[in-house]
């Protein structure tokens, strides 16, 4: 089953989603737990784009088209005129530096809604490479149980600490690049955190290691913040049922975020881990957990990213080349809502980017809008049945794979990228 895009009801800055209704009511007594695994750097057709695709299998999600010869149809052009054409990834081991989701990369790489300047990026053409269910059992075994989002796209067109940003606060505050400025400028009209403190609600950032993500708003402050704990501290909360309103589980960002050049195995085991510890807590009969990317970094994705509203007036902190006042999307990235309420066997086209996870927090706890962008976002109500927990009794998930197959290239390198025949003449 697959749900068309709407366009949800958009708010004022400040309005609340119910304005009937008091500032903090609980309007989703289903859910006390919203969660958010955010881990790094892979676009939904490099991770997710074989969904449903093999042998025998019933396709799943807008992701690659699929030729008379079983492999993908997608291409871009090289550089020197010829044509790269996608190709599955000869290990799960990454390069190093490439690809790229500089802002001016991504840009080139958008090429005024083609998306075929992928390639002629510094990307290169691993920008062509993917992976499928025979390197990632445990992520298609996920995006086949429960609901798979085929239209969320990261929230900029750029890095992951401008997307990030917009995670906390619905902007980026004028970020356009990896680059913290001197002094963190802050969040104009605050952060989910200070919505949900001014409430008495507790949230939580988990980090596996330093920066956590609430760093790219609270600064030097997070060092000393009641609220930032060693990830150690999620799985004991998972274990007792003591996890909190809102919070973002952080992978460790040099190991196992998925980042190149890691070993993806390590992403698949950590995303794993944690939502098995969620699964298994007394707190999943009111739990939503939300498995997404932060931004696409560098791998081609053939869904162009559309306009998208400006959070507000802030410019860019540089000269950024391209720059249309924040009115763009990102590339797609993976997206599925883990829930007892999640829809079973089900896609959604509905158009989501980070903000869409603010959205429903607002709607959960009828908080206020804090920027035009999370004020037109559509939440995740499209991804849930609140009338019915069909997945009351969790599911059981593939096991990822990592075992001495999968790691020899952390020794032996990635292999040979691009593959012979993948080139062809122009």
């Amino acid at each position: 089953m697959t749900s068309q895009a709407r366009r949800p009801r958009t708010r004022a800055v400040g309005e609340r989603p119910f304005p009937n209704r008091p500032e903090g009511a609980d309007t989703l007594p289903q859910i006390d737990h919203i969660l958010v695994l955010m881990m790094e750097n892979h676009t939904y057709d490099n991770w997710l784009g074989m969904l449903g695709r093999g042998r025998g299998q019933r396709p799943r999600g807008d992701g690659f088209t699929i030729g008379p010869d079983g492999r993908p149809t997608a291409s871009n052009p090289t550089s020197d005129g010829k044509i790269q054409h996608a190709f599955a990834m000869p290990t799960t081991c990454q390069l190093t530096g490439q690809p790229t989701q500089e802002w001016t990369q991504s840009h080139d790489q958008f090429a005024d809604g083609r998306n075929d300047g992928f390639v002629k990026s510094d990307s290169g053409p691993v920008a062509m490479g993917y992976w499928s269910d025979a390197d990632l059992p445990w992520s298609y075994s996920l995006a086949t149980t429960f609901p798979v989002g085929d239209r969320w796209f990261s929230s900029v067109l750029g890095q992951t600490y401008p997307n990030r940003r917009y995670l906390l606060a619905a902007t980026s505050a004028g970020m356009v690049d990896d680059v913290l400025p001197e002094v963190i400028l802050p969040a104009p009209n605050g952060t989910i955190y200070d919505l949900l403190d001014a409430h008495q609600i507790p949230w939580r950032n988990y980090h596996s290691t330093f920066p956590p993500t609430s760093y790219l708003y609270l600064g030097d402050a997070v060092r000393n913040h009641h609220s930032i704990f060693p990830v150690d501290q999620f799985f004991a909360d998972a274990k007792s049922g003591g996890l909190p309103g809102f919070a973002i589980i952080d992978p460790d960002w040099l190991t196992n975020s998925g980042e190149n050049p890691q070993n993806i195995v390590h992403a698949e085991q950590f995303a794993a881990s944690v939502v098995q510890a969620v699964m298994e807590s007394p707190a999943w009969p009111r739990t939503l957990l939300v498995w997404t990317f932060d931004e696409g970094g560098g791998y081609y994705d053939h869904v162009p990213p559309p306009a998208a509203v400006p959070p507000d007036n802030t410019g860019p902190d540089w000269p950024a080349p391209a720059y249309t006042g924040f009115a763009q999307y990102g590339f797609r990235v993976p997206a599925v809502v883990v829930s007892p309420w999640s829809r079973p066997d089900y896609v959604t086209s509905v158009v989501h980017d980070h903000t869409s996870i603010l959205a429903m927090v607002e709607r959960k706890w009828n908080l206020p809008a804090l920027t035009r962008r999370d004020a037109a976002a559509s939440d995740l109500s499209d991804f849930l049945d609140l009338s019915h927990a069909t997945f009351a009794t969790p599911p059981t998930l593939a096991t990822p794979l990592a075992g001495p197959a999968q790691l020899a290239c952390e020794k032996t390198g990635p292999g040979q990228i691009p593959p012979p025949g993948s080139v062809t003449p122009g």
